[in-house]
């Protein structure tokens, strides 16, 4: 096999390929060998005719097609590799010439990975981010798994207040008629929950147990159901239960039941230490994202459409796998809100041709630096999706045992951006407002 390289525009390569009479004959007599079992020629025993008959009772191309498949099924990986070429795409392939003596010559089109012009990347000015935990801040996330925690007694006796979780029926109608979904039976609501059409929950409240009443609603214009939206409608509603929210003694029993501590002093300096470390590994990330910013945006780099399909495509089963979770699919929701899948992929494209940049020039910028990956950093990125699905060690290296090459130039770039990191001019932080407060408890629980 002989292979060589065209550049054409853009980030397309025209590879030609030889393949020489001897090879090509191989692909022909497996082809045969093959296939035969499935001809019938008269005089002879199915699958019993030879080569050369067969060839002649149907034509000599007989089994072009499948030693053809076959050649370029062996050759062409041989081909990127031999040319060093980059493919992110599938090629348009084209038979250029074929023999049975001199062979058969075949060209493949192909977009191929860019090249990448670094900008500066050394030294990248880096806002100083940090996040501190306070003591209110500890005592919400407490005050969340008490509400977590909180129990319901019937409180019968008393009519409807904000915050109490009634049993109740509802039937709603328009203009008398009674309308899909509109209807249920012993049906949860949690008052202030506002997980009802606007005005619902509002009315429920001062209603006693066993009492009935019309409550009247309007439909936002907003409302994902098209016949509904904006109509006016009412609901006969019927309250059964009433109940009240209670929640548990913030004590070293409560302590107890929630978590692996036998004090509420050792229960809350768990609950800062994880909030400290969630704080922390925010401030990381923050600061890496802030770095491939900087790098990626003083770098040049000529995009194939296709890259950005394919990240889009990736975004989409994500996506598609969050939906599923909740029990819908993505066909399910574009239905509901009325959305095409053309409209759906376009909100995608900016964040998709972000994320393919920035991909690409951490890799260059990886190349760059030739950080080495030792044996002991591959065990120890083992270890860390291990400890991060709670599986052995051992079982995480056999799953990624043919795929040990990507581990280690994903783990190359993460050193790399360690590295930037380290040598990044951190500066002083803008004044900022309170916002994403909350955040800080992510996982602490």
């Amino acid at each position: 096999m002989k292979a060589s390289v065209e550049n054409l525009e853009g980030n397309e390569v025209k590879l030609t390929v030889e393949v020489d009479g001897a090879e090509f004959e191989k692909a022909l007599q497996a082809a045969y060998l093959k296939n035969r079992g499935r001809i019938t020629i008269p005089g002879f025993r199915k699958g019993k005719a030879p080569r050369s008959v067969i060839e002649t009772h149907y034509g000599k191309g007989v089994f072009y097609e499948d030693a053809i498949n076959d050649v370029y099924g062996e050759t062409y990986p041989q081909a990127v590799d031999e040319t060093g070429i980059d493919p992110v795409d599938h090629p348009d392939v084209q038979i250029e010439s074929i023999d049975d003596e001199k062979g058969i010559t075949y060209t493949a089109k192909v977009t191929v990975k860019p090249a990448v012009k670094l900008g500066k990347y050394k030294g990248i000015e880096i806002e100083e981010v940090e996040y501190n935990v306070t003591d209110q801040e500890v005592d919400e996330a407490i005050n969340e798994v008490l509400e977590r925690n909180a129990r319901y007694v019937a409180v019968n006796e008393r009519p409807v207040q904000e915050g109490d979780r009634v049993l109740l029926d509802y039937s709603g109608s328009i203009d008398g008629e009674v309308f899909d979904g509109g209807t249920a039976e012993r049906q949860t609501l949690d008052i202030g929950s506002h997980t009802f059409i606007p005005g619902f929950e509002e009315q429920v409240v001062g209603m006693a147990a066993g009492e009935k009443k019309d409550i009247h609603v309007t439909f936002p214009e907003e409302y994902h159901e098209e016949s509904l939206k904006g109509k006016e409608a009412v609901f006969a509603v019927t309250i059964h239960e009433i109940k009240e929210k209670e929640l548990p003694e913030l004590d070293d029993e409560f302590a107890k039941d929630v978590s692996e501590f036998d004090t509420l002093d050792e229960y809350k300096a768990d609950m800062r230490s994880k909030m400290e470390k969630s704080a922390a590994e925010r401030a990381q990330n923050q600061k890496e994202n802030k770095l491939i910013e900087g790098i990626t945006e003083n770098a040049e780099v000529d995009i194939p459409e296709v890259m950005v399909e394919h990240q889009i495509d990736d975004m989409l089963r994500e996506m598609e796998m969050q939906y599923r979770y909740y029990g819908m699919t993505l066909e399910k929701y574009l239905e509901m809100s009325g959305t095409t899948m053309a409209d759906y992929r376009s909100r995608f494209r900016d964040e998709a041709y972000n994320r393919v940049k920035a991909r690409l020039v951490l890799e260059e910028a990886a190349k760059a630096e030739d950080l080495p990956v030792t044996d002991e950093d591959l065990e120890n990125e083992y270890q860390r999706i291990a400890d991060q699905y709670k599986r052995p060690a051992d079982e995480i290296k056999k799953r990624y045992a043919g795929n040990e090459e990507a581990v280690k130039a994903g783990l190359k770039v993460q050193k790399t951006i360690d590295a930037l990191l380290a040598q990044a001019k951190m500066v002083a932080p803008k004044k900022k407002d309170k916002k994403e407060k909350k955040e800080n408890k992510d996982n602490a629980q």
